[in-house]
C-alpha cells in the first residue's frame, strides 16, 4: 500500500484474524497453494475472460521482472488491435495483483482495457513474480542489497522502454503511493519522461512530514534510529522485510512491540459485528469487508529493508533525497558528497502531462504534504497539470475502494484519451 510500514503490520495481523472470506475465483485461493508456475494472467485475469499474456524483462542490474499484459477488453474493439498501453505502478510491499483483485467494473486495470487502453501491469522486484536474479538467489543478502532509488535508476526506465519496444508506442503512466513516488524521483531526474505520453499519480507522495498515523510515525523512528546508530547498515539490519520479525534481528524488539498494538487493534475490529474499516491510512471512505478479504489473500509482498528505512529517512528528515548512508564517508564514495543528493520536483519538465488525485483523509500521502509537491509544480503548464481533491478519500480508497470508478477512474481514463 504506501509508504508507512504500519499499514503492512495492520495488514499482516489482519490476514490471520477471524474473517469471513466472500465467494469468488480469487477468494478461494490463498497466495500460499498457488501453484508454482501459475501467473497473475491465469490466477486472475484469464477468469474474466480478459486476454492476459506474460512478461518478463530483465533490468540492467540483473534482476528478472514480471509484467502481465492485458491488451484489450473482453468485447472487441472496432479497431481491432491492441490500443495506447499504459503502465501500472504498485505501491511498496504490494504487487501488481491489487489492480486485478476486484471485479471488472471496480478494478481499473480492467476498466482501462474495456476503454480501449492496452494495459502493463508491474510488479517490483522481490515480490511474488518478481523473485528472480541472473545470478542471485533471492535468500541472499546481496539480492535485497537496493532501495527504491534502484527503481528510479533501474526498474521503472527498463520496464518504460520493454514496453515501447513491444509496442512501437509510448505508454502512459499510472502509479500509486510509493509508485508515484519512484516516477516523480525519475521525472525529477529527466529519466522516462521522454517516453511517456502522460502520468497519472494516485496518492501522490514526495512528502512524508505530515503523516498522522501514530504507530507509522512510531515505525518510521524505529527504522531511522538502526540507521542513524553509528554502526554500517548492511551490519545491523536483514536484508529483506520478510525477516524482520523474525529475532535476532536487532529491530525485532522494536517491530515485536508495535506489531502486539496493532493485532490487538485490528483483531478487536475484526471480531466485532460491526463491519471493520481498514484504518492503515485514514477512515476509507468505501472500501467494504468482501474487498478487505480478497486484497488479504494475496498481499503483502516482500521489499527490501534499505526501502524501509529510506522512506523512514523521508520521513525524518524532511525532504526526498537519496539514500543516506549515514556515514559521511560512504556518502561521498556513493554520490561524490557527504549528503545524499536531493531529488528537486520542481526538475520535472513543465510541459509534461500530469493527473494528480489525493484524499483529505489519507493519513500517509496527507493533504499538507501534497501542497508542498503542487507548490514545487506551480510554475507547471497549466494546460497540462490536472489536481484532483477528494475530501473523504483515505490511502487505500484509490485503490480497492469500490467507488473509486466513480470519483478517480473516469477522470483518469478521460485525462488518458486527453493526451492519447
Amino acid at each position: 500500500m504506501g509508504p508507512a510500514a504500519v499499514a503492512v503490520l495492520v495488514i499482516l495481523c489482519a490476514a490471520g484474524a477471524e474473517a469471513r472470506v466472500p465467494a469468488g475465483h480469487l477468494a478461494t485461493r490463498r497466495r500460499d497453494s498457488v501453484p508454482a508456475g501459475v501467473g497473475a494472467c491465469a490466477l486472475a485475469v484469464a477468469p474474466f475472460g480478459y486476454p492476459c499474456e506474460e512478461h518478463t524483462m530483465t533490468t540492467v542490474d540483473g534482476y528478472i521482472l514480471s509484467l502481465q499484459r492485458i491488451p484489450r477488453g473482453r468485447r472487441p474493439s472496432g479497431g481491432g488491435g491492441a490500443g495506447q498501453p499504459v503502465l501500472l505502478q504498485h505501491g511498496v510491499l504490494t504487487d501488481g495483483m491489487t489492480w486485478l483483485l476486484s471485479s471488472p467494473e471496480e478494478s481499473l486495470a480492467y476498466i482501462l482495457a474495456d476503454s480501449g487502453f492496452d494495459v502493463w501491469v508491474a510488479n517490483n522486484r522481490g515480490t511474488r513474480w518478481s523473485s528472480r536474479h541472473v545470478s542471485l538467489d533471492s535468500s541472499s543478502r546481496r539480492y535485497w542489497d537496493w532501495s527504491w532509488d534502484d527503481l528510479v535508476v533501474n526498474d521503472m526506465p527498463s520496464m518504460v522502454d520493454y514496453i515501447c519496444s513491444h509496442t512501437a508506442q509510448k505508454p502512459h503512466f499510472l502509479g500509486h503511493s510509493m509508485g508515484t513516488l519512484v516516477a516523480l524521483a525519475a521525472f525529477s531526474e529527466g529519466r522516462t519522461v521522454d517516453k511517456l505520453k502522460s502520468a497519472a499519480l494516485l496518492t501522490p507522495v514526495a512528502y512524508l512530514s505530515h503523516m498522522t498515523t501514530p504507530l507509522g510515525i512510531l515505525l518510521a523512528k524505529a527504522f531511522v534510529g538502526e540507521a542513524g546508530g553509528g554502526e554500517p547498515l548492511q551490519g545491523t539490519v536483514p536484508p529483506s522485510w520478510n525477516q524482520l520479525l523474525r529475532p535476532p534481528h536487532r529491530l525485532h524488539r522494536y517491530l515485536y512491540f508495535l506489531l502486539v498494538l496493532v493485532c490487538v487493534h485490528a483483531s478487536r475490529g475484526f471480531r466485532a459485528e460491526r463491519p471493520w474499516r481498514v484504518r492503515t491510512a485514514g477512515k476509507n471512505y468505501c472500501l467494504n469487508s468482501s474487498a478487505v478479504d480478497v486484497f488479504l489473500q494475496y498481499e503483502p509482498q516482500p521489499t527490501s529493508t534499505k526501502t524501509m528505512v529510506h522512506l523512514a529517512q523521508t520521513f525524518r528528515d524532511g525532504v526526498l533525497s537519496k539514500y543516506d548512508y549515514v556515514w559521511p564517508g560512504v556518502n561521498v564514495e556513493k554520490y561524490g558528497q557527504p549528503d545524499p543528493p536531493a531529488y528537486n520536483m520542481s526538475n520535472i519538465p513543465p510541459g509534461f502531462p500530469l493527473f494528480l488525485s489525493y484524499g483529505g483523509r489519507d493519513e500517509l500521502a496527507d493533504p499538507v504534504d501534497v501542497g508542498r509537491l503542487l507548490g514545487d509544480l506551480r510554475g507547471h503548464d497549466p494546460g497540462r497539470l490536472t489536481v484532483q481533491y477528494l475530501e473523504q478519500f483515505a490511502h487505500a480508497d484509490f485503490v480497492i475502494g469500490t467507488c473509486a470508478k466513480d470519483y478517480v477512474y473516469k477522470d483518469v481514463v478521460s485525462f488518458f484519451n486527453r493526451f492519447n
